[in-house]
């Protein structure tokens, strides 16, 4: 998905007018069949006229929002400060389906029923969910209200973007701009709704693209953005040259990307940097070790007697120069390595040297160790410029690669999709499994839909128990393995025949095995399986950066080598499987919503439509399923206490609270609105609405209900802002002409008091009182006549 740009007036009223001219289906509930045929024949109408968002109507204690997105490869013209307008505040059904819908509904959600929401992006490489993440962080920033701190955390969040992306995001060749590591960024916010705070979890950073990257493929952003956009003065410094000099680099012989300004996004990350408030000191230590790790890949191996040596050793003075290190450390270490004999029940430490493999395979572990802790600094560095001391509600936005099949696929892409796997089953969990379960129990009347659930895929690779699954498996090899190199790779493949050879999702083949993903089979190849997985960083490369003269690189690997440490170091297959069920557990925690998007080509060209390739998609994110679940299931559930807290104002007998039975109260309440009674069902602990037009009226019922209220107490402040108004110009009109009358100069300011007759005692005048409905003047008078004859009288009046 391409950036917003501002549009002529024919795209803006293309946009606009789309109640006039209507393409297809903007709810896919309301598709007069259910097929995926229908479905695809829906998204491809709605793709041809521009129209990229596609919802289904769903909101319910188990799952919020639901979008459609299809990746349009162009900028489109909907994405300006008028949309916000449009969509802040509005109802669902009020605006054509778009991702500021799903953001304003969380936004809302979150301070309405004072839940944690979250939005989980999912979909194929390519499909667009960075840029749908960045959208929902613009969005929350422009609608939240706040002072001079909540736009310092604002900031922090929209300049995260640029500088995440720079150094973990890189060129496939799915995708020009792929985000080769997960995020789940959590924008905190105050209970009046203003963002005060933020984290970031970050994993599975892809440290193998450091060292090696496949044909047409690049590494990080952030390389070729130093060597395009650095300075004279930085280049010098750094020792900077073109991108084909470094092996690090050049081995995929790709250096440029279309619509990609290096030169320019290396000053957003510099930028980027300043906000989040990294000192300009700092910065140039990162880029620093940037350079170095280029420099580091250029050190080559020759062999010496079955051993290896430096090549070049004078290729050694400048990276260890960059890293603070001495240079014949550097050797030393990329070429020895101390390891642990034990013989005849004693332990010593013996230098064994390396060969050509295993020292490539040491300065390759350096260069991705040294990437995976900065990009790690980078990350809390974020977090603590937007540290809140306690929580109180936040929007969480899970951005992670999507689903990955390649032609050779290895340790990286087993993660990837094991990952995926596992947010496809919170999906099913929650929009089919769990959503029917809830009618069951409720006693709600229901024809069970049959759906794939994808658990035994995710059992088949995570078990512990008997049978063990592939990570286990993998780990248990790892355990005993003690060299690099094929063999142990072969045992993992002998090993997962015996344990899972007999699974209906598992295949295996001489090089590797195959796994049936909810998204299509994938064949793994084995080789370098255990290598990655073990993903140790040797004792001897910590203790080379304990000797460092930075000390911001010394701060980068903390730890206190004990020699005597016991037990199994973890691996990466075991931290990808507990930050995925961490994961798992934080979004749960949460009301979700889900962006599902979906990539319409492998041309990356805008109107370019391949009609498999969607077809494909939609049957394996189970939209046909979810949709008719949807269609035949209830659009609205709430628990009876939390409907009648929302819907208590409709009805004078539950406002403001209902005392009783809160099953008849919301009986009571939805016969008082005339809602027809095939229209919801009441359950044993909620009510269940039918179709969200009836959910928009109980709405508008509200807000109506809520402006009379407004009104009544606009009208009362009006008047009593007009009260004291009139006293104090009458305050003002007595204190100009105090001491200035020439007649009676105390009756300033003194109380009026109207009767100064006494009426109530004087009964003669009682009959002349009766014809008046009040006297509020009587006094008696001195009157003369045209003789100046005196006549004594009394004035009568009412204000007339």
């Amino acid at each position: 998905m391409t950036t917003p740009c501002s549009s002529g007036s024919k795209e803006r009223f293309h946009w606009q007018s789309h109640n006039v001219k209507q393409s297809g289906v903007d709810d896919m509930v309301l598709l007069p069949q259910i097929t995926e045929d229908a479905i695809v024949n829906n998204l491809r109408k709605r793709f041809m006229d521009d129209y990229i968002f596609i919802s289904w109507t769903m909101d319910g204690t188990y799952i919020g929002s639901v979008l459609i997105s299809i990746n349009p490869f162009k900028q489109m013209p909907y994405f300006t400060n008028h949309e916000i307008d449009l969509y802040q505040g509005a109802a669902q059904y009020e605006n054509p389906p778009h991702i500021y819908a799903v953001t304003d509904n969380m936004y809302r959600n979150m301070l309405i029923d004072c839940e944690n929401q979250c939005v989980i992006i999912s979909g194929e490489s390519g499909a667009g969910k960075t840029v749908a993440a960045k959208y929902i962080m613009g969005y929350i920033s422009k609608v939240s209200g706040g002072g001079e701190k909540v736009q310092h955390v604002k900031d922090i969040i929209l300049q995260s973007n640029p500088l995440l992306e720079a150094f973990g995001n890189a060129k496939t060749v799915r995708n020009n701009n792929s985000s080769r590591f997960g995020k789940y960024f959590e924008i905190q916010f105050s209970r009046g709704g203003e963002p005060d705070g933020g984290k970031i979890s970050n994993f599975l950073l892809e440290k193998s693209r450091v060292v090696m990257q496949n044909e047409n493929e690049r590494n990080f952003h952030i390389y070729y953005q130093l060597l395009e956009g650095s300075s004279q003065e930085q280049r010098q410094n750094l020792g900077l040259m073109t991108p084909d000099y470094y092996y690090y680099l050049n081995q995929s012989d790709t250096y440029k990307v279309e619509g990609t300004d290096d030169r320019n996004d290396f000053n957003e990350t510099l930028n980027a940097m300043q906000v989040i408030g990294i000192p300009p000191s700092v910065q140039q230590l990162v880029l620093q070790l940037v350079a170095g790790i280029l420099h580091l890949g250029n050190i080559s191996f020759c062999e010496d007697g079955n051993y290896a040596r430096v090549e070049s050793v004078d290729l050694l003075a400048f990276p260890a120069y960059l890293l603070g290190i001495s240079s014949e450390r550097l050797q030393e270490k990329l070429t020895s390595r101390k390891m642990d004999s034990r013989w005849g029940g004693r332990s010593e430490s013996i230098d064994v040297t390396l060969n050509v493999e295993q020292a490539a395979y040491t300065r390759d572990a350096l260069a991705k160790g040294l990437y995976a802790r900065l990009f790690d600094f980078l990350v809390e560095a974020i977090n603590s410029a937007m540290q809140k001391p306690q929580e109180e509600y936040n929007i969480g936005v899970l951005d992670i690669y999507g689903f990955e099949i390649f032609q050779k696929n290895g340790f990286e892409q087993f993660c990837i999709n094991f990952v995926n796997e596992k947010l496809q089953q919170i999906f099913i969990e929650l929009t089919l499994k769990a959503e029917q379960e809830e009618y069951v129990q409720e006693g709600i009347r229901w024809t069970p839909i049959a759906y794939f659930n994808n658990k035994v895929v995710c059992d088949l690779i995570e078990n512990r128990l008997s049978p063990p699954g592939i990570m286990s498996v993998l780990d248990d090899v790892c355990a005993t393995m003690h060299a690099t190199g094929g063999g142990a790779d072969q045992t993992l493949l002998q090993k997962l025949q015996a344990a899972v050879g007999t699974h209906e999702h598992f295949n295996s083949w001489s090089a590797g095995f195959v796994i049936h993903h909810y998204a299509g089979k994938v064949s793994y190849d084995v080789s370098g399986f255990c290598e990655r997985n073990r993903d140790v960083l040797f004792s001897d490369l910590i203790e080379l950066m304990h000797t460092s003269e930075q000390a911001f690189l010394r701060m980068l690997f903390p730890e206190k080598l004990d020699v005597d440490k016991k037990g199994r170091p973890s691996t990466a297959g075991s931290k990808i499987k507990k930050q995925a069920n961490d994961l798992v557990a934080t979004l749960k925690k949460c009301t979700p919503h889900y962006i599902r998007c979906i990539k319409p080509n492998e041309t990356k060209r805008p109107r370019d439509w391949e009609e498999s390739r969607v077809k494909h998609q939609v049957e394996y994110l189970g939209l046909r399923e979810n949709i008719r679940v949807r269609r035949a299931g209830f659009a609205y559930r709430r628990q009876f206490s939390k409907f009648l807290q929302r819907y208590a104002i409709l009805t004078p007998e539950t406002w403001p609270r209902w005392h009783g039975d809160e099953r008849e109260g919301v009986q009571h309440l939805l016969q008082a609105v005339n809602m027809e009674p095939d229209q919801y069902q009441m359950g044993s602990t909620k009510v269940f609405v039918k179709n969200p037009e009836s959910l928009f009226l109980l709405e508008e019922m509200r807000e109506r209900k809520f402006d009379g209220f407004a009104r009544t107490i606009q009208k009362a402040w009006r008047r009593h802002i007009a009260v004291r108004k009139y006293e104090e110009m009458r305050e003002e009109a007595s204190n100009i002409l105090l001491n200035k009358k020439e007649r009676r100069r105390n009756s300033i300011n003194r109380n009026f008091v109207g009767d100064y007759l006494g009426l109530e005692e004087r009964p003669e005048l009682r009959q002349f009182l009766a014809k008046r409905e009040r006297v509020d003047f009587a006094d008696s008078v001195t009157k003369y006549d045209r003789r100046f004859k005196v006549r004594q009288g009394q004035v009568l009046s009412n204000g007339t």
